[in-house]
């Protein structure tokens, strides 16, 4: 399929690196991007040119690099990182799963070359080396055929040479190849790569398929009735997947899991086109819902990082019917916020506020984040919990290091140390606010930026004199049989054929037993452990009518300007709300997908409520309740 036109970057160009704006592309890019996946799967024909480009970019990058006494193929000055500029979608993550295969395979590469007796030449110059070995593996992947040139496509004259130059030694190319696998008694090239890399990629291939459902655009109920109207059978865990079957997440009441194998059929289906079902990584919604359970109706969220969007959209969505607003940071330009504007609008967004400084930039005192009582920090993090590293790149603004970072199985100690200084600056920033609770989360497999991040922010005493300390509390996700006794304090979800790796921390501050709690505390606390049942559902259509009187707060916005708020706030938050369609059984994240993780150096955890005050907190809750209903009924604005 023929793509837009586009100015052509100089491969000898010296330029700064910045790729803050490669993940947030324009909606007609994604909406091209849906019809461009369908060609993977038709057959190899090539890439266009400016994809060859960045990924030989990206390669030299992130390629190996030998001593000079070892180094038989020489590669150009790599000092100065360069401009990675994309079309779409599609063709950025095109040119990183080509830089990747050409990094996976550099030894091999190498080799082919010089076995060829193709390598060195003196009309290929060494800045040109690392797109040599980028099309070297897309040749001998499309079996050392012609590539198919799209007339509309701009050239560059870069890849046209190399092409011309490595087609026309095709044949002594493929004989060195077929050198190459004797040697290694490999069947095909796979069989040449690391046991630990072949199963992490099998492990990445078989993932199920993550999504959750955007209420600003559909409802549980029609999703699951648009599904069964599709031929799909609900099942109770992804063990009991056959083809057109999905199954629902225990933790999270608007997330679904379907078999991996249907990706690029439900990519392209009307639910993901009209944004009804998004697609995202299952950590990313385990933290905001584990925010969502912490806040009252109409307390604020600051987000410590853009990341990906469709995280601050989620967010955004369970929000939808309170007056919440949700703060981003780190927006930096008109550019992106304008972007991210789009993206959010076409989602049906519209409680984001958008500010421009990085987090720890903001002062704790800010006025727009006076009503704000939770954090969701979700810093950068080495990343090797997640699954598919490409993935984690382009949807979390992530290290392209990351992958050589896989390859090597390990993450070097001056990058880990200086990824957990960053961790722990903003987790103490983020504890002089005055909310109540942050929730910390990360996609590491390292203690480093983990449970050692927590305790050390717990114990930094940052919070000072004036505010109540924090303390690490139980996860809102707990697998312990018994919750009520249970001192497990993380959350933790191990890499496997399920679920990708994710460390997640809740920090609360303290509180006096005889400190005044308010009406909506004691309502959130009661609903949120099932003591309200039938009742909460009953105030239910009352909220509705009570809704429908009011105006909602404006869209995504980039000031502090405070939205028209309702004049009686919903007493319930939604999050608590029981949900049709909610399994009731255990699913296979309970049973394999989960651990807890206990560190009894920690601080201890704020006291759970005994028998006797769940009993009490259930009463006044009632009454509490009954009284706030008459009282809107008899004050009703008419």
């Amino acid at each position: 399929m023929p793509r837009s036109k586009s100015n052509s970057v100089s491969f000898h160009e010296d330029v700064t690196n910045d790729t803050s704006h490669l993940s947030e592309m324009k909606i007609s890019d994604v909406k091209r991007s849906v019809e461009k996946r369908t060609m993977t799967l038709i057959g190899k024909n090539g890439c266009h040119d400016s994809v060859y480009i960045n990924a030989a970019k990206i390669f030299q990058g992130i390629r190996n690099k030998k001593p000079k006494d070892k180094m038989l193929v020489r590669y150009g000055d790599d000092s100065v990182s360069p401009v990675l500029t994309f079309k779409d979608e599609y063709s950025q993550r095109m040119s990183y799963e080509l830089a990747f295969n050409a990094l996976k395979y550099q030894e091999l590469l190498e080799e082919i070359l010089l076995d060829s007796c193709v390598y060195p030449c003196q009309s290929i110059p060494d800045e040109l080396t690392s797109l040599l070995v980028v099309m070297l593996y897309d040749l001998q992947d499309r079996k050392f055929e012609a590539r198919e040139i799209f007339d509309e496509e701009e050239p560059v004259a870069e890849v046209r040479k190399i092409e011309h130059f490595l087609y026309s030694f095709r044949i002594k190319l493929a004989a060195a190849l077929a050198r190459c696998r004797i040697k290694r008694d490999a069947l095909s090239i796979e069989y040449i790569l690391p046991e630990t890399i072949r199963k992490h990629e099998q492990r990445a291939s078989a993932l199920p398929l993550c999504v959750w459902i955007n209420t600003f655009k559909t409802s549980l109920q029609d999703v699951i009735k648009d599904l069964k109207n599709k031929g799909f059978t609900k099942v109770e865990s992804v063990s009991d997947f056959n083809r057109y079957t999905y199954c629902m997440d225990q933790h999270c009441h608007d997330v679904l899991f379907f078999p991996s194998s249907l990706k690029e059929e439900l990519l392209s289906s009307d639910l993901f086109a009209d944004c009804k079902l998004l697609l995202q990584d299952r950590s990313r919604s385990l933290a905001v819902h584990s925010v969502q359970a912490l806040l009252n109706t109409d307390s604020d969220v600051i987000v410590a990082h853009v990341g990906s969007h469709l995280t601050v959209a989620h967010m955004s969505a369970l929000r939808n019917h309170s007056m919440s607003r949700v703060f981003v940071c780190g927006v930096k330009s008109s550019a992106r916020a304008d972007e991210l504007r789009n993206l959010f609008n076409h989602m049906g967004c519209e409680n984001i506020q958008l500010l421009y400084e990085d987090f720890t930039e903001i002062r704790p005192t800010d006025p727009r984040l006076q009503n704000a009582k939770v954090i969701l920090l979700i810093p950068q993090c080495s990343g090797l919990g997640f699954s598919n590293p490409i993935d984690f790149i382009l949807s979390e603004h992530g290290d392209a290091g990351l992958l050589r970072d896989l390859l090597q199985g390990s993450v070097s100690k001056d990058k880990l140390r200086s990824l957990a200084e960053r961790q722990l600056t903003e987790l103490m920033h983020a504890m002089k606010f005055k909310v109540q609770a942050i929730v910390y989360c990360t996609s590491s497999v390292y203690p480093e930026e983990n449970e050692l991040v927590v305790k050390k922010a717990l114990e930094s005493g940052v919070e000072g004199h004036k505010l109540k300390r924090f303390r690490l509390i139980p996860p809102v996700f707990s697998t312990c049989s018994n919750p009520e006794s249970c001192t497990d304090f993380f959350f933790r979800t191990e890499l496997s054929e399920i679920s990708s790796g994710c460390f997640l921390a809740v920090i609360a501050r303290e509180k006096d037993s005889s400190e005044n709690v308010s009406v909506q505390d004691i309502l959130a606390r009661a609903a949120a452990k099932g003591l309200l049942g039938s009742i909460a559902e009953k105030t239910k259509d009352d909220e509705n009518k009570q809704w429908k009187t009011t105006q909602h707060g404006s869209g995504v916005t980039g000031s502090g300007t405070e939205p028209k708020r309702a004049e009686f706030p919903h007493l319930i938050s939604p999050y608590v709300r029981p949900q049709p369609g909610m399994p009731t059984s255990s699913s296979y994240f309970d049973r394999t997908g989960a651990k807890c993780l206990s560190d009894r150096a920690l601080p201890p955890p704020l006291p759970r409520s005994g028998h006797t005050n769940r009993a009490k907190e259930s009463t006044v809750a009632v009454r509490v309740l009954k009284l706030s209903s008459r009282f809107t009924e008899k004050h009703q604005p008419t």
